[in-house]
Formats: structure tokens, sequence, C-alpha cells
């Protein structure tokens, strides 16, 4: 029997189209200098893995909503590294990463044909596949662009994946604002909030840029980047309480459950900031060797004021500026994976090994 795939038909999954790129770098004698995903490599905090730990033994099923000790671990340090105060532990949901959450959110949301999800013109590409996978339809918006009618939900994302931009307060509450005048969803995508170089981001529920209120608003937070927890999936929504709580009720009956060792995994990281200032020192001090020796090798960094990536162009063919990286062993991602405007950029990463990124500015010279 010739089965009929009746799901959406989403785009190719664009790691695939890097393989031939990856293994010409792979033929370097010094080895590749991966840059191209944004996968953490230093060691995960004692700490956390004490507190993963920790609950081992416990056999009982854990709740969705998370421990009240993890909600609150997170208000806390949304309070204490971002000036968030007031959010209402009850108003924070847990996720298995950030990246699930993306996915799905337009189908929690009840998304479908005829809805309308607006993207930035450069963007993570999971948001369009979480549009596709909930048959809603994706518009990218340019920069101050408001969103058409129809639109259901709006993301954002400061500091910007892949290009590291940082918007400012006007800038986001601008956006809040458009988004709220079509009855949209904002969800901001807050994963590199915590790696700011030379400009600082603020969050959605800021109320400079919430205008005082959480009503239509979500911000996602993943621990993935700032405390080295890819391996752990581990992030949480926060915002309107309403759709916190209607999130909530839907991944209940889902079964969308983070798992207890993970939960008390990050409680600690949450409750924890000097491991989060000793990784982004480690990232800074990357950053500041490979940006100098990518602009003495011709490049142009455009943006890359915050996270974890030198959007670096050299006036040419993305395509083909992977080609000239891969001739030296180093791996990045071209810019189109983000998006058509992306098509004279590629994405570098600064999540390698320091012996990496000084091999990396050694082939560059």
């Amino acid at each position: 029997m010739t089965r009929t795939r009746r799901g959406p038909v989403l785009p190719d999954f664009p790691w695939d189209s890097l393989a031939d790129h990856a293994a010409a770098a792979r033929t370097h004698p010094g080895g590749v200098v991966d840059l191209s995903i944004g996968t953490p490599v230093d060691p995960v905090p004692p700490l956390i893995q004490t507190a993963l730990s920790s609950v081992a033994d416990q056999p009982g099923y854990p709740t969705t909503h998370g421990t009240p000790e993890l909600r609150s671990a997170a208000v806390g340090s949304l309070a204490r590294r971002y000036g968030l105060v007031g959010l209402d532990p009850a108003a924070v949901l847990p996720t298995i990463g950030s990246k699930e959450l993306v996915g799905w959110l337009p189908t929690l949301l009840g998304l479908g044909a005829g809805d309308v999800v607006a993207i930035p013109e450069l963007a993570y590409p999971t948001y369009e596949v979480g549009a596709l996978l909930a048959g809603a339809s994706v518009v990218r918006l340019a920069d101050g662009e408001a969103p058409p009618a129809g639109t259901s939900l709006v993301w954002l994302n400061s500091p910007s994946n892949p290009t590291g931009r940082v918007l400012s307060a006007p800038a986001m509450a601008a956006a809040v604002e458009a988004a709220r005048a079509v009855g949209a969803v904002v969800a901001s995508d807050e994963c590199y909030l915590a790696l700011s170089w030379d400009a600082t981001p603020v969050s959605v529920l800021d109320p400079a840029v919430s205008g005082g209120s959480l009503d239509g608003l979500l911000a996602v937070h993943s621990l993935s980047k700032s405390s080295s927890l890819a391996g752990y999936r581990a992030g949480f929504v926060a915002g309107d309480p309403a759709l916190v709580a209607e999130l909530l009720e839907l991944r209940k009956h889902a079964g969308m459950i983070m798992p207890r060792p993970v939960q008390a995994a990050m409680t600690a990281a949450l409750s924890d900031d000097e491991h989060v200032t000793a990784q982004r020192d480690r990232y800074a001090a990357r950053r500041a060797v490979l940006l100098p020796a990518l602009r003495a090798a011709g490049f142009t960094v455009d943006h890359s004021e915050a996270g974890l990536y030198l959007w670096s162009t050299r006036g040419e063919n993305s395509w083909d500026t992977v080609a000239w990286l891969a001739e030296r062993g180093i791996l990045a991602a071209p810019g189109t994976f983000y998006g058509p405007g992306g098509d004279r950029h590629v994405r570098i990463a600064l999540t390698a090994p320091d012996e990496r990124i000084a091999a990396a500015v050694d082939r560059l010279a």
C-alpha cells in the first residue's frame, strides 16, 4: 500500500545542504573549525549537574506547569537580570527547549488556513516552519513595516538570529503597537538577551515596550546559550497570564512536559547569575579575537551588537563565501538559511572552543 502524505509540505532542512561544504572543510590538515551551528561547547556548570541528579530517585510524573520553585526562579531571574519586576509566577510555563515552542506555538494558538504569521525579514527558520505546520501563511516584515490585516501572530527577535541586531525600546514598542492594532499576539524570541556587546537589548515585557500591559505578549526564553544547556532542552515562556494559561491547558492534554530532573536543573540555573556572567565572558573573549580577524580578512561585519553570531559579508553570493571559508577548513552558515535577504552574508558563530577559534583566526590571516 502506498501512503499519501497528508502533512504540510515543509522546506528542506537547511543544514542538510551544507554537507558537501562540511566534507570539504573536514579535509583541512588542521581539522574543521565548525562555526555554522550555534551549539554550546563549554561544560555544563557543576551546580546544574548536581541539581539534575538530585531528583533522579523521584518516580512520579512531573507537572506540565513546572514546580513552584522553578517558576519563582524564572521570575527572580527576569527581575535581577533584566529589571522585569512584578511578574506572576503563574504566568511562567517551562518548555522543552525554545525550538519546540516556536515550532508549535501557531498550532497551540489555534491558527490555521486564513491566518497570517509575520516574521522578521531575516529570521530563525523555525518561525516559518511553525506557521506551515499550522496551515497558516507567512509574511516577512522589513524593519518598521506593520503587519497586514489578518495577521494573528507576530514574531519579534532581539537580539536577532542571525544578524545580532538589537532593536531599541521605541522600535520594539512600535512593533507591539502595530501588532495590537491588527489583533495579533506578539511572541518575542529572547534567547540571546543575556549576550549583549555593543547595545543593550530589552524584553517585550519591559514597560517601555509593553506600555504597562502584558495583554497579547509572550516572551520566549532559552537556557541553551546562557547556561550551556542545549542538551537539557530547557526553556520557558512568560507574559500574558491568559495566554500562558491557554497554552498550559493545551500542553497538559498533549503531554508537553519537561522532565522532572531538567526542571530541577533549570531552577538551579535560573537562581544563579555567576555562571551566566562567566559564560558571557567566554563568548566575549572569542568575539574579541574573531571579529578583528574577519575584518582584516576583508569581511564587513554588519549589526552583530549582541548574540552569538557575526553577520559577515565579502560582497558576494553567500554560498561563494561558504566555499571560500570551507577551503580554509572553516564552516559557516549561508545567510539564505534565514531568508532571501541574506543572500550576500554568512552567519559565523562564536560557539567553538578557544583552540578552534584561534585556528580560525590563523587561517583567516
